[in-house]
């Protein structure tokens, strides 16, 4: 004990007198966690807890969600709406109508000079699902653009593609109790007790209970790679070379699954001959994993009776991150790893809704993961929504990335961001900056007036946030939960499910396309569009939701009529033989040459630059910036660097530092750890004006996704730390 005392002080817990708890279910990253707020007799929020009884979280919830009430009296939150013509003018406080009418008008106008496709619509993943649907169906049904995306191209939009690419269609196919059935456990550029604190939780109990070996591949030693076996430092960007020498190992030692291959796969003699040119001696040298190392993971992973493999940021931002993800579904697929108790490729999604948005949201094809590259799809969606198919496009537009190249070249005018930060979120943002400047005209619809990027709107519109508002929200392993509204929104904000349906009035004149009033409602449009699909939640309402803790698709209603309940624990999906969504039922082995495109460090820029997440704030700090039992962790940005380096850079534990990048700079605090290698830096990216300023974004062929992982960087001392910690403040609000 310290200082000899020889008992601890009682805990004592505050009394917070709640006399009511009303559920939801949490707004910050993807694990789907029950939760309850509690409120006190004036009707105030004033705690959260975790729903003992569900299945996901069984009680817990990570440090965001246990201050998640606070968000409802958090600052900066919008209250009326705002209106100007230039985005150099003070905004003037206005109705809603004359907002609604100013962006409708807005929007119309630039469409009539320059043509349907000028305006651009990108959404978010934090919206409700019943709200994805809405503005889907205003997009596609009503305005008419095809350059309609979401925010979710950030961070999972290779995982959709490769998923697409290997199964023929999106949808995790495993879930958490995959955990407690698994063999072995590769993590691909994931650190669960940071970024999913509760699935790290579930993965720790599994794994203490049947010990099986966890295997990270990460370059830098994260949380999870501390408690890993084996821990694989590999050269960033370079995980395509390590997935093709196991993939090489497994199938010259006769260790794949053939008859697994031979009835549900096509492809292997293209994928064996690809992967025959990385031999692990070959491949060390590219990848930085010795050859033995290689070997022993291959066998590992390939002898285990059920092998499970996840995967975050660190595959999916890279400009090979489809491919990436291919890779992991191939080594999946070789070795029979699909479908089965503990053998899943398992993506862990990045926002609440994320899945929601890939299964609803019309962003890049129709609802429900129809395309519209199908003329049957479009003819279904068409005749449900009361309108002319040709009005339809025939293939998905631009996604976010590439809007704002669109942008800077003049050939789109208008933009509509609902609920997500570019200035702050995309990389290289002084190139993004100047985009926004040439926009003739930009609505911007959030919960937090103070967004960067809504010193570019003409119109803000106040949106309300989380449980503000009624509607469900799908995780990463495929669940549907519902949200119920706590609180009203502050002031004159409006949820953005309402927002959506007053400005189709201007868009829907003569009424041929229905817009329910209710989330419900629009729920029930859902159940029926879903009905005999993959994605089917037409045995799903919202009282059976809620009762259940959140329900997984698929779950029928021939199941309800047979009074099967939904099942406990996991639900999987491609679990009969050919059961994939291509024609012939059979997932592609699709061969992965790989193609070196990084910056990589040089003479003048010598330093690795990583970046990632902090397990106490979300994103760009919106939400978390403003609470102060989150931000007081990490309230300013930070660089984990080697002490060696540092020392002989002159750099103390402590002191700002200047980070330079081919694009911009950024000023930082350094702190000492050996948690990274010599010849590089982590970077917390949660920081407006910093780590993005750096970031070089060149996107994934396939999926559109920047790479935010790999870039090169040198550091310059700062003389002066008392001007250096007046920049670096200087760079935030907040």
């Amino acid at each position: 004990m310290i200082l000899g005392r020889t008992q601890k002080n009682p805990i004592k817990l505050v009394d917070k007198k709640v006399v009511e708890w009303k559920y939801a279910t949490c707004g910050y990253c993807s694990t789907g966690c029950s939760i309850e707020v509690g409120l006190n007799d004036k009707g105030h929020a004033v705690s959260s807890r975790g729903v003992g009884g569900a299945d996901v979280n069984r009680g817990k919830l990570c440090l965001k969600g246990i201050m998640e009430h606070k968000l409802f009296t958090s600052e900066g939150r919008g209250n009326k709406p705002l209106i100007r013509d230039h985005w150099h003018e003070d905004f003037d406080e206005t109705t809603w109508d004359d907002a609604i009418d100013k962006t409708a008008e807005g929007l119309k106008a630039v469409q009539e000079k320059y043509g349907k496709d000028s305006i651009a619509v990108i959404s978010t993943g934090q919206m409700f699902t019943e709200e994805f649907y809405t503005l889907g169906k205003l997009t596609r049904g009503l305005i008419g653009t095809n350059n309609y995306d979401g925010n979710t191209t950030l961070c999972m939009a290779s995982a959709v593609s490769g998923y697409k690419r290997s199964f023929g269609s999106d949808g995790p196919p495993g879930c958490y109790e995959d955990f407690e059935h698994t063999d072995c456990l590769i993590a691909w550029g994931s650190n669960l007790p940071e970024q999913h604190p509760i699935i790290y939780w579930r993965m720790k109990e599994a794994q203490e209970k049947r010990k099986f070996p966890l295997i990270v591949v990460d370059p830098r030693v994260t949380m999870l790679a501390q408690n890993a076996d084996i821990h694989l430092t590999i050269t960033p960007g370079t995980d395509i070379v390590l997935m093709n020498a196991l993939m090489h190992v497994i199938l010259n030692e006769g260790l794949q699954d053939a008859d697994y291959i031979e009835k549900n796969t096509n492809g292997y003699d293209e994928l064996k001959a690809e992967v025959d040119k990385y031999d692990p001696v070959t491949a060390s040298k590219i990848c930085g994993i010795d050859e033995d190392t290689i070997r022993v993971v291959a066998r590992l992973f390939a002898k285990a009776n059920a092998a499970m493999q996840i995967w975050t940021m660190g595959i999916n931002q890279s400009t090979h991150g489809s491919d990436g993800v291919v890779g992991i579904n191939n080594l999946a697929l070789i070795t029979g790893n699909i479908g089965i108790p503990g053998g899943t490729s398992l993506s862990i999604t990045g926002q609440c809704n994320a899945m929601g948005t890939r299964e609803w949201s019309s962003c890049s094809g129709l609802p429900n993961h129809r395309y519209l590259e199908n003329p049957k799809d479009r003819e279904e969606i068409a005749e449900f929504w009361n309108i002319d198919v040709d009005f339809l496009p025939t293939k998905r537009g631009m996604f976010q990335t590439d809007i704002y190249r669109a942008i800077e070249t003049g050939e789109i005018k208008g933009l509509w961001l609902i609920a997500t930060n570019p200035l702050t979120s995309l990389p290289n943002t002084g190139r993004v900056r100047k985009a926004m400047e040439k926009l003739e005209f930009c609505v911007v619809q959030d919960c937090y007036q103070d967004s960067e990027s809504s010193q570019y709107a003409n119109v803000f519109l106040p949106a309300g946030t989380w449980a503000e508002k009624s509607g469900v929200m799908t995780n990463t392993e495929r669940r549907v939960n519902l949200i119920n509204p706590i609180m009203k929104p502050p002031g004159d904000s409006k949820p953005d499910f309402w927002i959506f349906n007053e400005v189709a009035k201007r868009f829907n004149t003569e009424e041929k396309v229905s817009f329910p009033e209710s989330t419900s409602e629009v729920f029930e449009e859902m159940r029926y569009l879903s009905k005999g699909r993959l994605c089917d939640i037409s045995g799903m309402d919202y009282e059976k939701i809620e009762k259940n803790r959140g329900i997984q698709w698929p779950y029928t209603d021939k199941q309800v009529e047979n009074n099967e309940p939904p099942p406990a624990g996991g639900k999987r999906i491609y679990t009969e033989e050919a059961a994939f969504r291509y024609a012939d039922g059979k997932a592609k082995l699709i061969p992965l040459p790989f193609v070196d495109n990084n910056e990589v460090p040089d003479e003048k820029y010598p330093i690795w630059l990583n970046t990632g997440r902090l397990v106490e704030h979300w994103h760009g700090r919106t939400k978390t910036g403003k609470i102060a039992d989150n931000n007081k962790f990490s309230p300013i940005p930070f660089i984990e660097i080697n002490p060696d380096l540092a020392r002989e850079m002159a750099i103390g534990d402590g002191d700002y530092v200047r980070l330079v990048s081919r694009r911009s700079d950024a000023i930082v605090m350094a702190k000492y750890t050996n948690r990274v290698a010599k010849n590089m830096v982590f970077l917390p990216f949660h920081f407006h004006d910093c780590a993005n300023r750096l970031t070089l974004g060149l996107l994934d062929p396939h999926s559109r996704q920047p790479a935010y992982k790999q870039q090169a960087i040198r550091i310059e001392a700062i003389k002066d730390q008392k001007s250096g910690a007046k920049l670096s403040m200087e760079m935030r609000e907040f």
